[in-house]
């Protein structure tokens, strides 16, 4: 009966805390995109090449670079025409034949303007909330590559508005690219890619405060630096903005990344670094003003997300943040955690 008495406190603390003190009342359930992309069952159908074609559900990253490595360009181009939402999607696909069938899957959708001024879209899903990942730099050329992965509220609708600047996942690209772009803008160093690639929560409510929607995203993160690695870039390092640090974190064992940072983390699904099982260098920020702070850092019963990375006890190498504001200000120009993570994002930070 005792035992019985403190598993019922147990969850009457984790479901108070979780949905009181953190202020998680609120916000629509999601259901999260999974799976091949768009248009996989037409691709695993289409003899035309007279072979048959990499499954979009099962091929490693590896296996699609090669087979389009083996390929015409003219065959390249035809796939591009018959089936841009997959070729776009395909982590292994060459960048350039991605980001031409991403443009081209574009076309005619409510998101049309992301085809305009050269933007580089690495990859396009329109089902959900649309999902999206666009480069910020030379991919192809790149000595460095740097991925951000976004929080709650994020999506292909939102994720560059201007007006929000660097508080956005966009918007921390680009102020990350410039920070490291120490010969200019045309400075091939490091790219940056925007990864909007998972379905965040919207608001603060059940989605936020457990780790389904990261469990669906972990997965599509890991296989996307895969094909990062399997087209000849870098491995990158991973920059993981609130409950984007919780998709990093279940990630970690299978992504091919040298470093990951979290920031304004609510936690990792982990109790310290060793558990993260990863050979990547993990680092964690938070500043005194950031509202997570009075999120409690519990694991019960699926609600909250563990440990928190940014203490003592949990093992990451430590980036200041003094200088950054509230909970979306760690890359506000001159803070002392963009100049960290532009360090880390360049190889440079030891």
């Amino acid at each position: 009966m005792r035992r019985f008495k403190r598993v019922l406190l147990g969850v009457a603390f984790a479901v108070s805390a979780v949905a009181g003190t953190a202020g998680w009342a609120s916000g629509d359930a999601q259901t999260p995109v999974t799976g091949p992309p768009p248009g996989a069952a037409a691709w695993s159908a289409d003899r035309s090449l007279g072979r048959e074609l990499p499954d979009p559900a099962r091929a490693e990253p590896e296996r699609v670079a090669a087979f389009f490595a083996g390929l015409a360009p003219a065959d390249r181009q035809r796939l591009v025409e018959r089936h841009p939402l997959v070729v776009g999607n395909l982590d292994g696909v060459p960048v350039e034949l991605r980001y031409a069938a991403n443009a081209r899957a574009r076309r005619g959708t409510p998101y049309e303007r992301l085809t305009r001024d050269g933007r580089r879209i690495l990859a396009f899903d329109p089902r959900g909330r649309g999902q999206i990942a666009e480069v910020y730099g030379d991919l192809t050329r790149a000595r460095r590559v740097a991925v951000i992965v976004p929080g709650s509220d994020t999506d292909a609708g939102n994720f560059d508005r201007a007006d929000k600047g660097h508080r956005v996942v966009a918007g921390m690209a680009t102020t990350l690219r410039d920070a490291t772009a120490l010969h200019g803008p045309a400075d091939p160093g490091t790219a940056v890619i925007a990864w909007t690639g998972y379905t965040t929560p919207v608001g603060v409510g059940r989605d936020a405060a457990t780790g389904d929607l990261a469990e669906a995203g972990a997965p599509r993160l890991a296989r996307f630096t895969r094909g990062l690695t399997a087209v000849g870039a870098p491995r990158p390092s991973l920059f993981c903005h609130s409950y984007g640090s919780v998709v990093c974190g279940l990630a970690a064992d299978r992504a091919h990344a040298s470093d990951i940072v979290v920031f304004g983390a609510p936690g990792m699904r982990a109790d310290s670094v060793s558990d993260l099982k990863t050979d990547a260098r993990v680092w964690a920020a938070r500043n005194p003003s950031d509202w997570i702070a009075r999120v409690p850092n519990i694991h019960f019963f699926g609600l909250g997300h563990g440990e928190d990375p940014a203490s003592g006890g949990f093992g990451a190498r430590a980036v200041p943040a003094d200088g950054a504001r509230g909970h979306d200000g760690y890359f506000e120009p001159g803070t002392d955690s963009l100049r960290a993570f532009a360090a880390i994002a360049r190889g440079e930070a030891r």
